[in-house]
């Protein structure tokens, strides 16, 4: 990966690999959960640990057969172990709960798949249909090269019966590592049976070893959701041209534009339309409202039938009511801002409460931070905020106040009066402008 974070802790659709890993073997409620660290142990477990993890730290590695040998100690007899591969993130819980019922309680199953070019991979030796042997790629002849069914890695297993392979397993191998896939060998010698199962997609069980695979997963990861999104309805103006990192809820009728980002957990209630270029996270949008392009939506909650953008800018707990307008070039925080109020230009908003049919005009901001402490804003019903406006917080604009374009606001603003605070206009009689003056050399 030629980078200093462990592999399994690049990201894809925002999460860790093992993160998405950990998520599918969630959902098969397992007995127990057990993680077998090497490189960079310490900040994997850091990154992602969790009550219901067990670590286990690989040390020296020695392939992967010796990885799950030393996670015997933590696994439980009682059950079946099933192993998956930290680097390989886009197994879909259904394929693995087809291994499982494929294999049974006292079986050993595998997880292959046909491929093209299965180049590199392990090749699935049968006799008379039946699975006989796995043999790595490195040690295998032209003739068994020519299989093109391959092993995953994918497996599940009795764990006494696995607890007797791996104690037999040697490194007499091309690699000399102690490979997981020499126990079906000792399988098949004992009698056991020995199931298959395979994945709906081949690329369920690609793996990551660079980043040019990394950016090839990441692309299959979003042209899935991008396809689940179109057929619930969902217009995308371009399926290539969308990067979902994490949830996207939608209602009917939704339309999303090109090259936007959907981060954390946002929801878009029906009718929404999202404009190009626009980066949503953690945000709720109302029923009916327009996000124009450009615009940033983080930790936000916005009402029905607004207009947000272009080149808006709402930060972590701004909750706007229905039918507001947020315009270009304005930003808010913490800002709550009632119904019908509008923010139009070039404004910043933040630790404020504004009324309902507030007008702020352009280039107003609200100085919530003396440098040390914020402070509060208040604005209330049906003001009129002139432009050029800055209100030394904590300060009150009262109900149906008016505020002359340029004043610095100090002290509360009356209700229903004119308040401004404003230099003088002064014209300087005989007044000349500077000229430049030339000198010679």
């Amino acid at each position: 990966m030629h980078s200093d974070l462990p592999k399994v802790l690049h990201p894809l659709a925002g999460r860790a690999l093992l993160e998405h890993v950990l998520a599918c073997a969630r959902s098969l409620a397992p007995r127990r959960l057990v993680v077998v660290v090497g490189h960079g142990a310490e900040q994997v477990r850091s990154a992602l640990d969790a009550e219901d993890i067990r670590w286990v730290e690989q040390k020296p590695q020695l392939g992967t057969g010796h990885a799950v040998s030393r996670a015997l100690p933590q696994l439980d007899d009682t059950v079946p172990t099933l192993v998956l591969y930290g680097d390989v993130p886009l197994t879909r819980s259904d394929s693995l709960a087809q291994l499982i019922a494929a294999a049974g309680s006292d079986g050993l199953g595998l997880l292959t798949v046909e491929l093209t070019d299965p180049a590199g991979y392990g090749r699935i030796v049968r006799e008379e249909g039946a699975i006989t042997r796995v043999v790595e790629h490195g040690d295998a002849d032209e003739r068994i090269r020519a299989i093109r069914e391959v092993n995953t890695g994918i497996l599940v297993a009795p764990t006494p019966a696995l607890r007797r392979w791996l104690a037999a397993l040697t490194n007499n191998n091309a690699q000399r590592e102690y490979y997981l896939t020499d126990i079906v060998a000792a399988a098949v010698a004992e009698g056991m049976p020995v199931a298959s199962a395979q994945p709906e997609d081949a690329w369920e069980t690609l793996g990551v070893n660079s980043k040019a695979q990394l950016a090839e997963l990441e692309r299959i990861y979003q042209r899935n959701v991008a396809l689940a999104l179109m057929n619930g309805g969902v217009t995308l103006a371009d399926p290539a041209r969308i990067d979902v990192r994490g949830t996207l809820e939608c209602g009917r009728d939704v339309a999303i534009d090109v090259n936007c980002v959907f981060e954390g957990e946002v929801t878009l209630g029906n009718g929404v339309a999202v404009g190009a270029q626009c980066v949503l996270r953690d945000t709720v949008v109302g029923a009916g409202t327009k996000v124009l392009p450009f615009t940033h939506l983080d930790g936000a909650t916005i009402g029905a039938n607004a207009r947000i953008g272009p080149y808006a800018r709402l930060r972590p707990g701004t909750e706007l009511a229905d039918e507001t307008h947020v315009g270009n070039f304005v930003e808010m925080k913490k800002t709550k801002m009632g119904k019908g109020s509008k923010a139009n230009h070039l404004a910043y908003v933040g630790d404020a409460t504004v009324g309902e049919r507030v007008n702020i005009g352009a280039g107003t901001i609200t100085c919530n931070y003396d440098g040390v402490n914020k402070y509060q804003t208040v604005i209330e019903d049906d003001a009129f905020i002139g432009s050029d406006t800055q209100l030394v917080a904590p300060v009150r604009v009262g109900k149906g106040a008016t505020l002359g374009a340029g004043t610095t606001l100090t002290a509360d603003a009356p209700a229903d009066q004119l308040t401004i605070s404003r230099a003088p206009q002064v014209t300087i009689a005989r007044w000349r402008r500077p000229v430049k003056t030339t000198k010679n050399h």
